[in-house]
C-alpha cells in the first residue's frame, strides 16, 4: 500500500482543523462550510477513508507512528470492522425450499385434443 508523505498529511490535517474551527465559529457561512468540506474531502482521499472524522483520526495515528506500525494498525482495524459488521448483521434465516412443480397448474394445462384444435387455427 502506498502511503502519503507525512509532511503532506500534516499540512492537510492542520488545514482541516483550522477550517473546522472557523466553521464551528460561523456555521451559517456557506463559503466557510464549503471550504471546510473540501478540506475534509482532501483528507479523506489522502488517507483512504470515507468520512472526514475517520480520515482526521487516521492522519493523527499516521503522524505519531512509523509506516510499518500504521499499516499493522490499519490491518487490525479493518479486520475488527469486518468482524463487527458480520456480528451486527443478522444471519439470514434459512429459506424454505421452494416446492418443486412437476406439472403446470391446472388452469394452464390443456388436454391433448384442445392443443391440436388450437394449433390449426
Amino acid at each position: 500500500m502506498l502511503l502519503p508523505a507525512k509532511a503532506e498529511v500534516a499540512r492537510q490535517l492542520r488545514r482541516y482543523r483550522a477550517w473546522e474551527r472557523v466553521m464551528l465559529a460561523a456555521p451559517n457561512d456557506r463559503t466557510v462550510r464549503t471550504t471546510f468540506e473540501d478540506s475534509g474531502y482532501t483528507l479523506c482521499v489522502l488517507m483512504g477513508k470515507r468520512c472526514a472524522r475517520e480520515a482526521a483520526d487516521a492522519a493523527e495515528r499516521y503522524l505519531r507512528t512509523n509506516h510499518v506500525t500504521y499499516l499493522q494498525e490499519q490491518q487490525i482495524t479493518c479486520l475488527q470492522e469486518q468482524h463487527i459488521t458480520c456480528v451486527q448483521e443478522p444471519a439470514e434465516r434459512p429459506r424454505p425450499a421452494a416446492a418443486v412443480r412437476r406439472r403446470p397448474p391446472a388452469a394452464e394445462r390443456r388436454s391433448a385434443p384442445e392443443r391440436r384444435s388450437t394449433a390449426g387455427r
